[in-house]
């Protein structure tokens, strides 16, 4: 290790399960935070965790995040997820707010799938400049639209991404320009939401572009319009569609849960992106039992 790595040795926290690193570095358990890689830039852009179980053919543990709490960043690294799915669809977040929260998920290593509320070319590429490790794509339904997605996300030769490297993911360019453009492609990842009958009808073609990661099925959206189909078309139906999809394309693919029995299931269905847990039904659930507790041992109100 080279004296400049050494001062960029990161400080780990006490009590937690994963210190904060770099390609190369050790955690806590003494084994490496991120996969090795050869030059410059192995020691300084970010591997993710997410892409390393979809590549070791594991499940990705994956949280949701609506609104800015920091804390959640380093709670969601310690109890061992590998990604915090940052929903910009349904929640509106100041562009600082979200660039912190990027920010934070370097400093614990952890990987932010970010969902944006936008399609616009430019305004997708810059989320990853400022480090998200990866794009969810909201109501992604036909092949077109997912090649379009590619040649905004990625550098060529897969896509048409713009190229300025001095944004967080290249260490705000303290890195070799030809090793990060390689790096970048392999590090970062494009997931397609899958929510309409028209989707998953066409979900092999979606499956089978070039530079689409992964797949995820958004079974609120997906449920909701299934109630006005007359094919007859499932939820379960359309999971299997996708998972057969995805096992032909060599794709990932995953969903929500809301038990260890669905996530179980979806698992061994070939399921890797999988989301449990997050802060929004955290919270809620918890005044949920702690006004209960009123309830039982004060049921006096006064009106």
């Amino acid at each position: 290790m080279t004296a400049r790595q050494k001062a960029r040795r990161p400080c780990g926290g006490q009590g937690g399960n994963r210190q904060p690193g770099r390609h190369g570095e050790r955690s806590e358990t003494g084994n490496e935070t991120s996969e090795p890689h050869s030059g410059s830039i192995g020691t300084f852009m970010r591997a993710s965790r997410t892409l390393r179980q979809i590549r070791g053919n594991a499940a990705a543990r994956i949280c949701c995040l609506g609104h800015y709490i920091p804390s959640f960043v380093r709670h969601a690294a310690h109890f061992g997820y590998d990604c915090i799915w940052l929903d910009l669809e349904h929640r509106n977040w100041p562009q600082r707010d979200v660039q912190a929260i990027l920010a934070f998920a370097h400093l614990f290593d952890i990987d932010i799938m970010l969902r944006p509320g936008t399609l616009e070319k430019t305004a997708l590429y810059r989320y990853l400049e400022d480090g998200a490790t990866g794009l969810m794509i909201p109501h992604v339904n036909t092949p077109e639209m997912a090649r379009e997605l590619v040649q905004f996300v990625r550098f060529p030769p897969l896509g048409n991404r713009g190229l300025d490297g001095a944004g967080l993911d290249s260490d705000f360019m303290v890195c070799d320009e030809e090793d990060y453009l390689e790096e970048v492609n392999r590090q970062t990842f494009l997931v397609v939401q899958v929510e309409t009958p028209e989707a998953v009808a066409g979900v092999d073609a979606i499956a089978a572009v070039e530079g689409v990661d992964g797949i995820f099925i958004g079974p609120g959206d997906l449920g909701l319009r299934l109630k006005y189909d007359p094919s007859g078309l499932t939820i379960d139906d359309a999971v299997e569609q996708v998972a057969a999809a995805c096992r032909r394309h060599g794709k990932a693919w995953g969903m929500p849960v809301k038990s260890e029995d669905e996530l179980r299931q979806r698992i061994n269905q070939g399921g890797q992106l999988m989301a449990w847990g997050g802060e929004f039904s955290a919270i809620m659930e918890h005044l949920r039992q702690c006004a209960q507790g009123f309830d039982n041992s004060a049921p006096g109100r006064a009106e």
